[in-house]
């Protein structure tokens, strides 16, 4: 973050007064690759016209956006260009002249454009690229080398695998807030028959609505996905865990980590729900509303433990041992929510090693059974 630029402007009539500039946001670089963007959403979200609001939105929130530029060649694109007006976008035209391929050409000037305002613009920290296509790649990797923050924005269905992970956040267009992708068109003629619903697992009403329907993901593997990632944390430094530094470093595993997608307003209420899943715990942080995230201490962690023992005496006896193959099965047929990386391990050997050190049970590689064998001794 840069230091505060406070220009000292003096408020008229009221004598000593100064109004504080507050200038600690990040300014934004908008690049557009149109075409890109706007064909993929007519060809994969049902005909919808391509708007820019919904990405002005998201950006508002991270930052200042200085510079808004859009590349196509414009004779394709009449109606589009008066709503990009209207939002200050700078549009380039590339043409597309004709007998000749120009395939790449606004990729092209859209790289150089950037790599122009990264070493001539300082002030500029962070870089939006609208577009899906993989070519980008190398470009997003030179900005981040030259410490510049790299958003991708893509429609979902269009967008390369290989882009967003070389970002530092991606968002799909179809999950902005503003978004409203058309329902498939009803097909005229007799009437389907509608399908049964199936039976709701338990554990599944109380998840969020987002995971309910299609829309949402797994809320169990955010659980375990938080757990790891603030064990880490807390594995790799001295300092406290906070909400913020648990955002970034989720989004630096999966760029295109969002809470709304699994129905949560903002990440403190998504942490608050995780906390009283007793997945994490939370309390006053260093900073005013930047909460301390930790793992419970003891509870779950403990009782994991005494399941993993009971589980071993079952299938051996007193005087037996059981192989860590097949062992985790054994332990979901009696909790089926079980799951070591919602205690924050990241295999579940490295949670049978740490039962071990606990003394709940043994644990010896066997070059016999070439496996690891878990004992439950009648002495722990």
């Amino acid at each position: 973050m840069r230091p505060a630029r406070c220009w000292g402007i003096v408020a008229p009539g009221v004598a000593g007064r100064t109004l504080t500039c507050v200038d600690q946001e990040e300014r934004i670089a908008l690049f557009l690759d149109y075409e890109n963007l706007a064909i993929g959403a007519r060809e994969h979200l049902g005909g919808m016209t391509f708007d820019l609001r919904p990405i002005a939105d998201a950006l508002a929130e991270r930052g200042r956006v200085v510079v808004r530029r859009a590349y196509a060649d414009w004779s394709y694109f009449d109606e589009d260009r008066r709503m990009l007006t209207r939002s200050h976008v700078e549009l380039i035209d590339i043409p597309q002249r004709m007998g000749a391929s120009r395939k790449n050409a606004a990729d092209i000037k859209m790289a150089v454009d950037a790599l122009e305002l990264a070493f001539e613009r300082d002030y500029i920290s962070t870089f939006v690229f609208g577009t899906g296509d993989s070519d980008f790649t190398p470009l997003v990797q030179k900005l981040r080398e030259l410490n510049k923050r790299v958003i991708g924005v893509g429609v979902e269905n269009s967008t390369s695998a290989l882009l967003p992970p070389a970002c530092d956040e991606f968002l799909y267009y179809d999950r902005l807030e503003g978004v409203e992708v058309p329902s498939a068109p009803i097909r005229r003629g007799r009437p389907a028959r509608v399908p049964q619903a199936e039976p709701q697992l338990p554990e599944q009403e109380s998840q969020p609505q987002a995971a309910a329907d299609g829309s949402g993901r797994d809320a169990d593997g955010l659980a375990a996905l938080v757990a790891q990632t603030v064990a880490g944390l807390q594995g790799s430094s001295s300092g406290a865990v906070t909400a913020s530094t648990l955002k970034r470093t989720l989004l630096r595993k999966d760029p295109t980590f969002n809470e709304a997608d699994y129905g949560f307003r903002a990440f403190g209420e998504l942490l608050r729900h995780l906390a009283a899943q007793n997945v994490v715990e939370l309390s006053e942080g260093p900073a005013r509303g930047d909460l301390e995230v930790t793992l419970p201490e003891q509870g779950d962690r403990e009782e994991a433990f005494n399941l993993l023992r009971s589980v071993i005496l079952d299938l051996a006896g007193r005087d037996g041992s059981v192989p860590l193959s097949g062992l985790k099965n054994q332990l979901r047929k009696v909790r089926p929510d079980f799951g070591e990386k919602k205690l924050g391990y990241r295999s579940f050997l490295q949670f049978c090693r740490a039962a071990a050190t606990t003394g709940a049970v043994d644990l010896r590689w066997s070059a016999d059974a070439d496996d690891y064998l878990l004992t439950a001794e009648t002495g722990s």
